[in-house]
């Protein structure tokens, strides 16, 4: 089987084309693979990484701002537009794939709409609740859509080929039990909260964990792991001193810019903190944990607060919107839960009925079919 991938711009689109290539190349060992993607895009590093063949094309997003300078940036983008539908073509006459798969970002658009067109078999992979643009408009051109979650379809025509897959997960993430990573990281079995906003960090998740670590110092039996991110550097310990705080004090409070292990420090969590990336999300259900979802508002078509609504429609998380942020209504849901350990187990428990943990191979089975058809 001869696979082309196209996704990029974030980790969330091209972590999940890497592992549904590392699955299907370990199903089928005498399959190759190509990814596209932009030649400056994080996808351009993170593929030849993971030991497969990148080719690049010049594509951008669209700006839905009319502010002058984003004007020329769509004026940019409608001439790379241009030499992206050629360059399509050429990656994929010279390929000659027998399956394309997106997998999201604007990078998709040009490749599978091409594939398409050329008469090759094509599928798309939605990982957020609310299917993004590039979804929408591929959708009803492409064999197969994959969503990671039930609630996507009501956004798409009905008449599409749509199968429900998940998020791929690492094996990682689905192996850890708490015991274990708590042994790991010499933590007690008391509760344990994990917060983070990502690698670059997120101001209001580091004033959540601060707000949290200010309370939970004075009950002093709390374990709590943060993870402040790059640009939490400078703000997080100013929030830290405005409270009051020297968490050299408190051996219970583990405060990292960036938590390498993330796969043991979720399981070992009772409680995460984070905004709300699909992936992300996947990871807490297969993990089983029970969350406070602050979704950033500053993503295309606010797709993080759909994502999140998701969980708290299940009864497996609550959402806080960043612009509603309010200190005590964050420290009275913990110190519930801190209290009634059975209204944690039920959160857990719902979030874990949601996991889907075969989407690899799913989506593997699914392209076989549209490839035998």
């Amino acid at each position: 089987m001869r696979v082309l991938l196209a996704g990029g711009g974030t980790a969330g689109h091209i972590n999940p084309a890497v592992a549904i290539a590392e699955y299907i190349k370990k199903k089928d060992p005498g399959s190759e693979f190509l990814f596209a993607g932009t030649p400056n895009g994080m996808e351009a590093a993170l593929v030849p990484k993971a030991g497969f063949a990148f080719a690049p094309i010049k594509v951008k997003g669209f700006q839905r701002s009319l502010a002058p300078k984003d004007i020329i940036k769509n004026m940019e983008a409608i001439g790379l537009l241009a030499t992206a539908n050629s360059r399509a073509r050429k990656i994929i006459k010279d390929f000659a794939p027998d399956v394309v798969i997106g997998t999201g970002g604007y990078v998709s658009g040009p490749i599978v709409r091409a594939a398409s067109k050329m008469g090759i078999k094509t599928a798309i992979h939605e990982q957020n609740a609310f299917p993004g643009v590039t979804t929408k408009l591929l959708s009803k051109q492409v064999d197969k859509v994959f969503l990671a979650f039930e609630e996507g379809k009501k956004y798409l025509d009905p008449n599409c080929n749509i199968t429900v897959v998940g998020n791929p997960v690492r094996e990682s993430v689905m192996k850890k039990s708490k015991k274990q990573a708590r042994q790991e990281l010499s933590l007690d079995d008391r509760l344990c909260i994990l917060s983070f906003g990502g690698s670059l960090g997120a101001e209001i998740v580091n004033q959540a964990a601060a707000d949290l670590m200010q309370w939970h110092c004075n009950q002093g039996d709390i374990n709590h792991i943060h993870g402040y991110g790059r640009l939490g550097k400078e703000i997080f310990p100013k929030m830290l001193k405005e409270r009051d705080l020297d968490l050299h004090r408190y051996k219970r409070i583990d405060a990292r810019e960036y938590i390498d292990n993330m796969d043991t420090c979720l399981a070992a969590a009772d409680i995460v903190v984070c905004r709300a990336g699909a992936i992300t999300l996947s990871e807490l259900e297969v993990a089983g944990k029970a969350s406070v979802l602050i979704p950033s508002p500053y993503v295309a078509e606010n797709h993080q607060y759909h994502n999140a609504m998701v969980l708290q429609n299940h009864n497996a998380a609550i959402v806080i919107e960043e612009k509603s942020y309010k200190k005590q209504q964050l420290i009275d849901f913990i110190n519930s839960i801190y209290i009634d350990r059975k209204r944690l187990e039920e959160l857990s428990k719902n979030a874990y009925q949601l996991a889907i943990f075969d989407t690899c191979e799913r989506i593997y089975d699914s392209i076989a079919q549209i490839l035998t058809k």
